[in-house]
């Protein structure tokens, strides 16, 4: 029994996990930040933290796990229980034990439960799709002290002279100022065009990172103990369709390019997963890749459930009319 995928799971949906006779996982809601050595901006998250005082079964992980795996509650705490004593062993041997997506327990030398989180994963379910990127600095004041240094590298010194009956050298004097002041405002010019240039070019980085992760991005009903079962019209000739039997479709994403999912086709088709193919485009123009496909809605639910326990948290049903 994998304990730890049940437990991430209900972090989703709820603040505190208990896992009887070992500890609980809590969870506490932290506001976006930025970190103003490496310039870096993160969303608002769920921050993970463990008590090993709470101890006492709430009931919550025993019956979602019981009704996952079909078991009794009777059956399923005694499996939990033996987990959880196996884990309290390899604690008092000294190993540390790596729960993933969740973190690092250890033993200190007081004999005390630490806990390190893992950050991979965010838990806050409304700042879903929003990662942490890295802020180019603005150097306004850097450019400004570097026109100052080149303006005091160009210094003009107009001396007194007299001037001289049918001379022209005072207009040349007024020329040289003109020549000067027109240098200054180029340099000055080509500096502000730099910085525009500079701008520009984040704002181009920024928008291929974003457009790379949307590429990549599968969609999902994030309630873990939901099977919800979607039911939507024909697809019109709008959106392309090539699956052609079944009306129950399990969706394992959907892609904004279509080469990327050709290669999950592939994939899941390498892992055993035959009928895996290519369901067609939806509304918003993105390639959606199924698992397998049904006619019987019962056949359609079962499936899922064994897919979204063994494979893929993320996998959801899509039913036509």
């Amino acid at each position: 029994m994998v304990v730890e995928h049940y437990i991430t799971e209900l972090l989703y949906r709820y603040n505190c996990v208990v896992i009887p006779n070992f500890g609980a996982f809590l969870t506490q809601r932290t506001p976006a930040r930025i970190n103003d050595i490496t310039n870096t901006f993160y969303a608002p998250a769920k921050l993970i933290s463990f008590n090993e005082q709470l101890t006492s079964n709430d009931g919550l992980l025993v019956s979602h796990i019981a009704e996952a795996e079909k078991a009794s509650f009777e059956t399923t705490l005694s499996k939990i229980e033996e987990v959880a004593k196996d884990w309290k062993r390899q604690l008092a041997d000294g190993e540390k034990i790596s729960l993933p997506n969740i973190g690092l327990l250890w033993t200190n030398g007081e004999g005390r439960i630490q806990f390190q989180p893992y950050y991979e994963v965010n838990y806050l379910t409304s700042s879903f799709g929003l990662s942490s990127f890295k802020a180019i600095p603005v150097t306004r004041e850097v450019l400004k002290e570097e026109v100052v240094e080149m303006e005091e590298q160009i210094p003009f010194i107009i001396s007194p002279e007299k001037r001289e009956q049918g001379s022209f050298r005072p207009y040349l004097k007024y020329a040289a100022i003109f020549l000067v002041a027109l240098s200054t405002s180029l340099t000055g010019y080509r500096f502000y065009n730099d910085r525009i240039q500079a701008d520009q070019i984040v704002r181009q980085e920024a928008q291929k990172e974003v457009t790379r992760q949307i590429q990549e991005a599968t969609f999902f009903d994030t309630d873990p103990l939901e099977l919800p079962t979607v039911t939507i019209d024909a697809i019109s000739s709008a959106k392309t369709k090539t699956a052609t039997a079944g009306k129950h479709h399990i969706v394992a994403g959907a892609f904004r390019i279509k080469e990327n999912a050709d290669r999950k086709i592939k994939a899941l088709q390498n892992k055993g997963y035959k009928n895996a193919s290519y369901y067609g485009t939806n509304a918003y123009g993105l390639h959606v890749v199924t698992y397998d496909r049904f006619n019987d809605p019962k056949e359609a639910l079962t499936a899922l459930k064994e897919i979204k326990r063994t494979q893929s948290a993320d996998a959801w049903l899509l039913s036509e009319k």
